[in-house]
C-alpha cells in the first residue's frame, strides 16, 4: 500500500534497514534503496523567549540550519510529563540500545509487582535492552536505580503503567539529541547548556538578552542510492510523494553500498587494503591540514587499515574561547614548562608527583578554624614532598588534610593545611629542560601547563608553536583509518569519528604497504567535540573532602551572649561546637560598630558565635538578600562615621 514519505519516514524502524521504495507519485518514477534516515542538519524550534528586560513569554519560531553555531552547541534536556502507558509505547518511541545514549531511566507512578521483588511507586529504574519474541511478546532489561544492593529484572512489553522521564543532567549535542533523545510522535524541549555563540550569528543575536526553553522537531533525509548512479541521494522526509515498500520484491545487492568511515573501521581487518570509491564528502568537523582535505577529495583512495591510536588531549591556557588540540603521540616538537595554579590544597595533593616535589607561593591566604591546620597568608612558600597521592590514613579513614613543608627564610617547618582549604596556590618552576609530548605524559601528572619551545618542522604551519600555553589534560585512544593516494605520494591517518564521509569499497590493493611518511595531524577540535571526550572524564575524579567534623557537645541550655571584647573572644563560652553568623548592624551596640569601622574591621568579623546542634559540619546557610541588606547598612553607618571624624566609643 502507498503511503506519503513523510508516514513512511515517521514509522520506519532503522533496524529494518535497508529499504527499496518505489516512488508512486509526483514528477519521479524511480526505485530507491534507502541506506539510512538522520537529521537534515536543521530543527523547527519553538522557542520559549523569556525577555530579561521584561519578564513576559512570547513565542517564536527558529529553523536552526547547519549555518548557525548552535548546532555546535549543547542542551540539556527539559523532563517531558506526558508519561507512557505501557512498556511498549516507550519501546516503540525512543531508541533503546547497549549504549550509553540509549539507555533511558523512567520514574513509574505506581507499583510494580515483580517474581521475586517489586519495583515501589515513585522508584527509579534503566531501561538497558530490548528483546522482541514474537511467541511471548518480548520484554525489556532493566535495573534498578538507587538501590543496594542493585536489582535486575525483566518487564514484559505489555507491562501497563504511568511511566515518567527521569531527570537528565547530562548535556547533548543537537545531533545526539535527534539521533537518541526525541521520542517519535513527539517533541522535545531542551535549554542551552553552554554559552552562547558569537554575537555575529543570527541565531545567537536573536538570544541575545534572552532566555528560555527551545522546542525542538526535527527535520530528517532518507539517505538513498539508485541504480543509475553511484551517489548518495538526499531526500527530504517531507517530500510530496507517495512511495510503495517493494523490500521483498528487490535483491538489495543490486544497489552499490556505500559506507562511513565508521562502517569501514568496523569490516574484518583480513579485507584491507582495498581501494575505495569516494562517493560523497569530507565533512569535518574539526580544523585539518589542507593536504589531508586534498587526499579526501580524491575520486579514489586506498584504506591500508584500521586501528586505534593514542592521542593527548590539549586546551589553550586562556579565560575565554579556549582552543582545543588533539595531539599525536608522533609530534616532534619540544615542550617547556609552565607554572600550574591550584585552588585549593585538595588539587596541590592531586598534582603530587613520585619524580619530584612539588614548589608553591600561596596568592590569598585563608584563616584555618581546625585544631591542628595551618593557616595560610598571601606569599607564604610551601614544598609538597614527592611520593603517591595518600588517599587514606592507615586507620582506613579519608585523608583531611595536606602535609608538606613551609619555607621560612633558610628554615623548612612541617605542616598540614585543610585539604578544604579555599585559597590559591602558584607553582614555582625551576626545572627548564624542554619535553616531548611523551616524556611529559610519561613523566608528570596530568593536567600539566607547558608551551611549545621548539616547533614541529615537519609542518608546514604548527598550530601549537603561536599558543601562549597549553593545558595538557589527559590521554585518550580513538579510531583512525591509514589512507593514500593511489600513488601513495600522501598518506594520513583519518580519524573516523570526526571526519564523515561516504565510501564505496572497489577492490582489493595488491601494490604493498605504504610507500610514504605517515602523517598525523595536530586536530583542533570543535568545542561539542572537546565535551564529548570529556563528559565523563570527571566522574571518574573524587571530590575534595568534607570540612573535618568538630566534636558534637549537648546543645547549650543558654541563650547566645555577646561579649564587648575582641571579636575572637566573643563566643558561647558552655558551646562546644560554634558557628559564625552576621549580625545586623541596627542589632549591634553601638561602640561594638563603631569600633569595627575604625579599626577597619569588615562585616564578617563583626558576630557572634552560637552552638549548631544538628549540623556535624561548620557550614552556613545565609540568605543572600538578608547578607546585601547587612553589607549596605554597615557601608553607610561606616560613611556617616568618617564623615563624622573620630566616633566616640560611649553610648
Amino acid at each position: 500500500m502507498a503511503v506519503t514519505l513523510t508516514e513512511f519516514t515517521r514509522t520506519l524502524d532503522p533496524k529494518t534497514l535497508p529499504r527499496i521504495l518505489q516512488i508512486q507519485s509526483g514528477f519521479y518514477c524511480q526505485v530507491l534503496k534507502v541506506l539510512n534516515f538522520m537529521l537534515n542538519l536543521h530543527f523547527i524550534a519553538l522557542i520559549n523567549i523569556l525577555y530579561k528586560q521584561c519578564p513576559k513569554y512570547c513565542l517564536a519560531a527558529v529553523t536552526l540550519t547547519s549555518k548557525t553555531c548552535v548546532l555546535k552547541g549543547l542542551f540539556r534536556i527539559v523532563v517531558d510529563p506526558q508519561p507512557y502507558l505501557s512498556i511498549q509505547e516507550i519501546v516503540d518511541s525512543l531508541k533503546i540500545s547497549s549504549h550509553r545514549l540509549g539507555q533511558h531511566t523512567f520514574i513509574s507512578a505506581d507499583q510494580i509487582q515483580l517474581p521475586q521483588d517489586s519495583v515501589k511507586e515513585g522508584e527509579s529504574f534503566r531501561i538497558t535492552a530490548v528483546s522482541t519474541d514474537q511467541q511471548s511478546g518480548g520484554h525489556v532489561d532493566c535495573e534498578l536505580l538507587h538501590r543496594e544492593p542493585k536489582l535486575s529484572f525483566r518487564l514484559e512489553l505489555s507491562q501497563q503503567g504511568h511511566f515518567t522521564e527521569c531527570e537528565d543532567d547530562q548535556f547533548y549535542t543537537l545531533r545526539e539529541l535527534a539521533e537518541w533523545k526525541i521520542p517519535k510522535g513527539r517533541k522535545r524541549t531542551v535549554t542551552a547548556a553552554n554559552a552562547p555563540p558569537p554575537k555575529d550569528v543570527l541565531f545567537s543575536t536573536l538570544l541575545e538578552n534572552i532566555s528560555g526553553e527551545l522546542t525542538l522537531t526535527p527535520v530528517y533525509e532518507l539517505q538513498a542510492v539508485m541504480k543509475i548512479r553511484k551517489s548518495i541521494a538526499l531526500i527530504p522526509s517531507n517530500m510530496d510523494v507517495e512511495v510503495m515498500d517493494v523490500t521483498e520484491q528487490f535483491d538489495v545487492n543490486t544497489f552499490i553500498q556505500p559506507l562511513s568511515l565508521q562502517d569501514v573501521f568496523h569490516k574484518p581487518s583480513d579485507i584491507f587494503p582495498m581501494v575505495t570509491d569516494v562517493i560523497e564528502g569530507p565533512l569535518v568537523e574539526m580544523h585539518v591540514p589542507v593536504e589531508l582535505l586534498n587526499l579526501l577529495h580524491s575520486d579514489q583512495v586506498i584504506i591500508h587499515k584500521a586501528y586505534e591510536a593514542r592521542r593527548i588531549l590539549a586546551t589553550e591556557i586562556r579565560q575565554e574561547s579556549a582552543r582545543h588540540f588533539l595531539i599525536p603521540t608522533t609530534y616532534k616538537g619540544r615542550f617547556k614548562r609552565r607554572p600550574r595554579e591550584f585552588p585549593t590544597a585538595y588539587d596541590l595533593e592531586q598534582a603530587r608527583s613520585d619524580t619530584e616535589q612539588l614548589h608553591v607561593v600561596a596568592t590569598r591566604g585563608f584563616d584555618s578554624t581546625y585544631s591542628g591546620l595551618a593557616s595560610v597568608l598571601a606569599g607564604d612558600q610551601f614544598i609538597v614532598k614527592k611520593g603517591k597521592m595518600s588517599e587514606v590514613n592507615g586507620n582506613g579513614s579519608a585523608v583531611n588534610s595536606l602535609s608538606c613543608v613551609k619555607i621560612k627564610g633558610k628554615a623548612h617547618e612541617p605542616v598540614r593545611l585543610p585539604m578544604c582549604l579555599d585559597g590559591g596556590f602558584m607553582e614555582v618552576v625551576h626545572d627548564k629542560r624542554q619535553y616531548s609530548i611523551d616524556e611529559i605524559c610519561q613523566r608528570f601528572p596530568l593536567p600539566f601547563n607547558v608551551k611549545v619551545s621548539v616547533r614541529d618542522l615537519s609542518f608546514k604551519e604548527d598550530i601549537l608553536a603561536s599558543v601562549p600555553g597549553l593545558r595538557i589534560e589527559e590521554q585518550i585512544t580513538d579510531r583512525y583509518l591509514l589512507i593514500s593516494t593511489l600513488d601513495q605520494s600522501s598518506c594520513w591517518e583519518v580519524p573516523v569519528n570526526r571526519i564523515h564521509m561516504s565510501v564505496h569499497l572497489e577492490k582489493s590493493w595488491t601494490g604493498g604497504a605504504p610507500t610514504a611518511v605517515v602523517n598525523s595531524a595536530v586536530e583542533k577540535i570543535f568545542e561539542d567535540c572537546y565535551y564529548t571526550m570529556r563528559r565523563y572524564a570527571f566522574t571518574t575524579v573524587m571530590p575534595p573532602p568534607r570540612p573535618p567534623k568538630k566534636p558534637k557537645q549537648p546543645p547549650s541550655p543558654h541563650p547566645p551572649v555577646i561579649s564587648r571584647g575582641n571579636s575572637t573572644d566573643r563566643r558561647n563560652s558552655t558551646a562546644g561546637i560554634e558557628r559564625t553568623m552576621p549580625l545586623s548592624p541596627a542589632t549591634l551596640p553601638k561602640p561594638v560598630l563603631q569600633k569595627a569601622v575604625t579599626r577597619g574591621q569588615s562585616l564578617e568579623d563583626v558576630c557572634i558565635k552560637i552552638p549548631d546542634e544538628d549540623d556535624p559540619h561548620d557550614y552556613e546557610y545565609i540568605d543572600e538578600d538578608e547578607l546585601e541588606n547587612i553589607r549596605k547598612q554597615f557601608q553607610e553607618q561606616s560613611i556617616s562615621i568618617s564623615t563624622k571624624g573620630k566616633p566616640n566609643n560611649t553610648i
